[in-house]
């Protein structure tokens, strides 16, 4: 078997490893990860295990993609500084199911549905009882092991809120979670994200304590945003989703379209499954030039296209072509315009309500990407708006001559952001 261990750490790919773990993995491995339905779509932080789990599939080992709809109805202490705010059952068997298709199609498209497994830990979960639970699995764990953990520790030094004994038994809930798949599917490691590793080790200890088995995990490091903080499906921010409706395609594209170079070389690699002949040959030619930011779209093309469509990819890069070219927009014939019309953020005006006259800062106020009049007054002194591709110094009236291709004006705000209003 190809050596999986070698092949993820090149990719940036495991950041903290159970001793052993190389020697387990050159026979035919089961292994799982775990996705809480804390929200109704997964984020990109989420798209790191699942890639990871296809590379073992790829390599010949047993891949189990586990939804926590019981350990979300508790909710992972994990790198939270205050409780979480608990989902009723309802908000949360949604979730799983919106996620749960996420996933289906995406190891789909990869051809690898009919191998990798979907689970849901409730199913198991739900035939427990509390006095069970704790005499036939608390018995393992002793309080001084568990507040060990950092996620623990982390929160108990947060005097003004502590941690609520819900969130404290969550490792317990997980580690029965490795058990269980342990026993029934011969599972014998776990995955997860960094702050995962404590969650990770009680399971280890528990088949340890409770089996005598030896089992593994790993972790990998988490993704962060531009400010640091890791995407999340609870955290505030704006997070890149996978579901279309809560980040379109065409801001996913962007979000890749502007990487820095230096997070590109890194991103390629973990995002992508490129070779590594392919990668390095990539890399190469963007250290040449990277004014020409050939990994960027190398990587926005292969990412957009695997979570939205190969199809959908390559008109998007066609808009970003055109929407970053300083040619005349006038050349552009209707087709290519609804096409961009359709993919960036836009409005509609009808002819009546354009015919009585509209100003540009109604226009502008009313794109979402201002907060107030006043707002989008300063960013027009400081010549950050631009209408069909040229900038504007005033709060002009906008008439048919401002109209490209019969029916649509194209506003931008500083360097990246497009608004296209239509006008029927």
């Amino acid at each position: 078997m190809q050596n999986i261990i070698d092949e993820l750490s090149w990719r940036g790919l495991i950041q903290n490893k159970v001793p052993g773990i190389k020697n387990q993995l050159k026979r035919s491995t089961t292994l799982y990860t775990g996705f809480d339905p804390t929200s109704d779509s997964l984020h990109l932080g989420n798209l790191v295990p699942i890639i990871i789990l296809i590379h073992f599939q790829k390599m010949g080992h047993k891949s189990l993609a586990l939804i926590g709809e019981a350990t979300g109805f508790i909710g992972d202490p994990s790198e939270k500084h205050d409780s979480r705010i608990l989902l009723d059952k309802k908000s949360l068997h949604n979730n799983t199911k919106s996620i749960k298709n996420q996933i289906i199609r995406l190891i789909k498209i990869k051809s690898y549905s009919e191998k990798i497994e979907l689970l849901n830990n409730i199913d198991w979960i739900k035939n427990i009882s509390f006095l069970e639970f704790i005499r036939e699995i608390g018995i393992f764990f002793t309080i001084n092991y568990l507040i060990s953990k950092d996620s623990v520790k982390k929160r108990i030094k947060n005097k003004k809120n502590g941690i609520s004994y819900t969130e404290f038994s969550y490792s317990l809930i997980q580690g029965y979670d490795f058990l269980y798949l342990n026993k029934i599917k011969n599972c014998k490691l776990q995955i997860g994200g960094s702050d995962q590793w404590g969650n990770i080790t009680a399971g280890i200890e528990l088949i340890r304590k409770k089996t005598g088995k030896k089992v593994y995990g790993f972790t990998f490091p988490l993704i962060t945003k531009s400010n640091g903080e890791k995407f999340g499906k609870s955290n505030n921010g704006d997070n890149i989703w996978l579901d279309k409706n809560k980040t379109s395609p065409y801001k996913f594209y962007q979000f890749w379209m502007n990487v820095s170079d230096r997070e590109v070389e890194k991103y390629i690699k973990i995002y992508t499954f490129l070779s590594k002949e392919i990668i390095e040959n990539l890399i190469s030619n963007h250290r040449k030039d990277p004014s020409k930011r050939i990994l960027q779209k190398k990587l926005a093309f292969e990412i957009t296209g695997w979570i939205h469509s190969y199809e959908l990819s390559k008109k998007i890069m066609k808009i970003s072509n055109i929407l970053f070219d300083k040619k005349n927009l006038e050349l552009l014939d209707e087709k290519t315009i609804m096409i961009i019309y359709e993919n960036i953020p836009h409005m509609f005006l009808s002819n009546v309500e354009f015919k009585k006259g509209v100003f540009l800062l109604d226009v502008i106020k009313n794109s979402g990407f201002f907060n107030s009049k006043s707002e989008a007054n300063r960013a027009i002194k400081a010549n950050s708006i631009l209408l069909n591709k040229k900038i504007i110094k005033e709060n002009i009236l906008l008439t048919k001559v401002n109209i490209i291709v019969k029916k649509y004006i194209l506003f931008q705000f500083g360097k990246k952001e497009f608004f296209i209003l239509k006008i029927i």
